[in-house]
């Protein structure tokens, strides 16, 4: 299924961290991605959205203001599946040197 793109927009890009809103209106995604890196994601709205992995599909239920981590090399496409738009920062931490 091809789906919209959610909307990017990075905030901040140096040596240590990206700093990325990813706005997702109803029925976008991301599309199918890796982090090379570790990251934390910060919600900034309250919702669901589908993550969707080699493993299957999960449907995460996010609250504003509650962030998480994850760590880098994990493919996966997340999706807002919801009638809302859904947002979060996104912030990548990059090695020294990298």
């Amino acid at each position: 299924m091809t789906r919209t793109p959610a909307i990017a927009t990075v905030q901040i890009d140096n040596d240590r961290v990206r700093v990325t809103e990813w706005r997702f209106a109803p029925g976008t995604e991301t599309g199918w991605h890796v982090h090379p890196v570790d990251y934390v994601v910060v919600p900034m709205t309250t919702g669901e959205l589908v993550l969707e992995t080699g493993d299957g599909v999960a449907t995460n239920e996010l609250t504003a203001g509650v962030s998480y981590t994850r760590v880098a090399g994990s493919e996966h496409n997340v999706v807002n599946a919801a009638d809302t738009e859904f947002v979060f920062v996104e912030i990548e931490l990059k090695p020294a040197g990298l």
